[in-house]
């Protein structure tokens, strides 16, 4: 099935059935909209020709997430991830993607009201899907970055470990100071001074055969694909991950630097504020773990297909 018009999907998880996209709709007054009282998940679907199959990556695992998110925020679903799991399922073969896609869950306050608070307020869920291809531009060649001015929302303030949809106003000011500024990303510290993450993506660096990223408490987001490196790089890489506060000049004497997320995939930083990372290119350990992962999840590394679930089902499996 082809993709909706203007880039939309053609149908979407909405009030608790499968419907035209067009008809997924809200109010004005929805206090999601009005207060950001939502959070939301993004899963990436691949497209596998040889297979003609498409696979999502670790659904279970960001649903997983986005429940506690949502429990955060005071949002009661009643679904546990296999049931969200087997919705996007359905979703994905109504829409009858065979290309890389998107899936963004979505759970928000939706009565319509006006009035800041998160209890005594009515919870709903929406999920769509759409071809989706790089999320930065230049990705391939190195992305030039710079530092924002703007802090990483604090988890005393909003839960940074949640995709809470409020918070993003905080990536929305990162990411477009950044781009006005020439950059094509920017890398974010705490209230302590500490390098976070970017407008929305994890963060390493390689220093001396050793990979470093922010821990946990440092106000990153959790993120399933920083999880994923961490394992490949300790496990298939044999290279030693240190989790640890990481200074901002650090960057500046790193050997490499790069992002990984959903969104992001793996992306190389090849300059930061015009100084060239190394010699300017993606360095080896980025490079292994960048085809590595893109290998992963396109199911074409058979230890780690548990890592993936397929959408059709094949004529010999129903038979």
């Amino acid at each position: 099935m082809a993709q909706g018009t203007q880039g939309k999907p053609n149908y979407a998880f909405f009030e608790g059935k499968i419907v035209p996209f067009e008809d997924a709709k809200i109010s004005v007054m929805t206090h999601a909209l009005n207060y950001g009282t939502g959070v939301f998940g993004g899963l990436r679907g691949y497209w596998n020709a040889d297979e003609e199959q498409l696979f999502v990556f670790r659904p279970h695992d960001h649903f997983e997430r986005f429940l506690q998110s949502a429990n955060m925020m005071r949002i009661d679903l009643a679904y546990q991830p296999a049931d969200l799991v087997q919705i996007l399922l359905d979703l994905l073969r109504t829409e009858g993607l065979r290309e890389n896609c998107y899936v963004r869950p979505l759970a928000y306050k939706s009565t319509e009201m006006i009035g800041v608070k998160l209890h005594d307020v009515d919870d709903a869920l929406t999920i769509f899907a759409l071809p989706f291809g790089s999320y930065v531009n230049n990705k391939e060649d190195g992305l030039h970055v710079g530092f924002s001015s703007w802090r990483r929302v604090d988890d005393n303030a909003i839960p940074a470990r949640g995709k809470v949809t409020g918070a993003y106003a905080n990536s929305a000011l990162i990411k477009t100071e950044a781009h006005l500024a020439g950059y094509d990303e920017a890398l974010v510290l705490n209230s302590s001074g500490h390098l976070s993450e970017t407008s929305a993506s994890n963060i390493f660096l390689v220093r001396k055969g050793v990979v470093y990223t922010p821990p946990v408490y440092a106000d990153v987001l959790e993120g399933i694909t920083r999880r994923t490196v961490i394992h490949l790089l300790r496990e298939d890489m044999g290279i030693e991950v240190v989790e640890r506060d990481i200074d901002r000049t650090e960057l500046y004497v790193a050997d490499e630097v790069f992002l990984c997320g959903t969104g992001v995939q793996i992306a190389a930083i090849t300059r930061i504020e015009h100084r060239p990372v190394a010699n300017g290119v993606m360095g080896p350990i980025t490079q292994r773990i960048h085809d590595l992962y893109h290998s992963l999840v396109r199911g074409q590394l058979e230890k780690y297909r548990e890592w993936l679930t397929p959408v059709y089902v094949k004529q010999t499996e129903q038979a």
